[in-house]
């Protein structure tokens, strides 16, 4: 019987334990470990559930073949998580703060964000700052909250 290998956010666990049960379909039961587990799926190419835990308003204008290939021709080197603040309201909304590492062919890198993630129903999504979201403030807001977009996520973009 073979080991699961470590999971590739760092968490210490095994993938079986960690990420791996979220790309196999259940929900992350917060903006942390969605956000954890998307950064696994990039070390892992498992470009489809990226694509699906992008806010739904947004997956349709998601370059499919750039973050394939983004995934793909990079080695991994590391997740670290600054900070996770849950701020509530309905639906809730969170920021997760973290930095990250690859290699690819131009050399090392490092990336830091903030990134902001809205809890709809029972599952969490990532807010893509780079895809706009097509809504006036005061039409209904895309992650189909049923509040006007500047009450809702308008303040995380």
């Amino acid at each position: 019987m073979n080991a699961s290998p470590a999971c590739p956010c760092g968490s210490g666990s095994s993938l079986n334990e960690c990420c791996g049960h979220f790309h196999s379909g259940t929900a992350a039961p917060s903006a942390l470990l969605l956000m954890r587990s998307r950064y696994s799926a990039y070390v892992l190419g498992q470009i489809d559930y990226l694509i699906a835990t992008t806010l739904p308003a947004q997956q349709a204008q998601l370059d499919r073949q750039s973050i394939s290939d983004w995934s793909l021709s990079s080695t991994w080197l590391g997740l670290e998580v600054e900070s996770n603040e849950v701020l509530g309201g309905q639906p809730e909304h969170a920021f997760v703060t973290f930095n990250v590492r690859w290699h690819d062919n131009t050399g090392e890198h490092s990336h830091r964000e903030r990134s902001a993630f809205v809890q709809v129903g029972e599952k969490w999504y990532f807010i893509d700052p780079t895809i706009e979201l097509k809504a006036g403030r005061n039409d209904p807001c895309p992650c189909s909250s049923g509040q006007k977009f500047k009450k809702c996520c308008a303040p995380f973009i």
